[in-house]
């Protein structure tokens, strides 16, 4: 028995040590390497393979400011500044979650480009801590406007619907570099629950919070607020 939990032991240090290792590489790679796919839609197809899944890779300067602001004001608005966690953010989540029942989330854009790309959608400590690992890495390695890329291409808008120019198209009929501030707003205002909300539907409390974020992305300054995230490290 000693023998067999000392072989178990051995695997599962070989196993975790290779993760890491081939997690390193990927982030490395994806640097400069535009993924073809992620976990989430890998997972979407297999739950529903009857739905046709669009998404078309667009580079930063194929992607309308309107729509970088717009998640940046409304999911992450320290993400120019931090390494990855918004400690402050964090635990203005915690007090929230004490006193309501709805539970409030507090992951930062990084946080959640490592669950696109790479993790399975659940809530467990062990993927919070797999999750922990990639966006410490993906910090280190990629450049703001990289990670932001890989956000805005990766993220879903809808049944289907992945990264900013097939929702672009879906729902206002015009490329990821054309889209309004309010069009861009609407969009970033579904993200919660995207495959609830519709932008072009959208119900009062959507309406009201793409207000919010308009008035938001006026406060960070506007377009002058993207400089940050180009002069971060690189």
């Amino acid at each position: 028995m000693t023998l067999l939990f000392k072989k178990i032991l051995n695997f599962a240090k070989k196993t975790v040590i290779g993760f890491m290792l081939l997690s390193v590489v990927l982030i490395v790679v994806m640097r400069w390497v535009d993924p073809l796919s992620s976990m989430i839609m890998i997972q979407r197809k297999i739950s529903n393979w009857e739905v046709k899944q669009q998404r078309i890779w667009k580079s930063w300067d194929e992607i309308s400011d309107n729509i970088k602001l717009a998640v940046i004001a409304s999911e992450d608005q320290n993400f120019p500044n931090h390494w990855g966690f918004d400690f402050n953010a964090i635990n203005l989540a915690l007090i929230y979650n004490q006193k309501q029942k709805k539970i409030r989330g507090a992951s930062t854009i990084t946080q959640q480009v490592a669950k696109n790309i790479f993790l399975w959608s659940s809530r467990s400590w062990i993927r919070k801590g797999i999750e922990t690992w990639l966006t410490l890495w993906i910090e280190l390695i990629w450049p703001k406007q990289r990670i932001l890329e890989i956000y805005l291409n990766s993220v879903e808008w809808g049944d289907g619907i992945f990264g900013i120019e097939a929702a672009s198209y879906h729902y206002f009929n015009v490329n990821a570099k054309q889209l309004t501030p309010t069009q861009a707003s609407l969009l970033a205002a579904t993200l919660p629950n995207p495959r609830k909300w519709n932008p072009t539907k959208p119900s009062v409390n959507i309406q009201k919070k793409a207000q919010w974020i308009r008035m938001q992305i006026n406060n960070l300054g506007g377009k002058q607020y993207l400089n940050q995230i180009k002069k971060t490290k690189n």
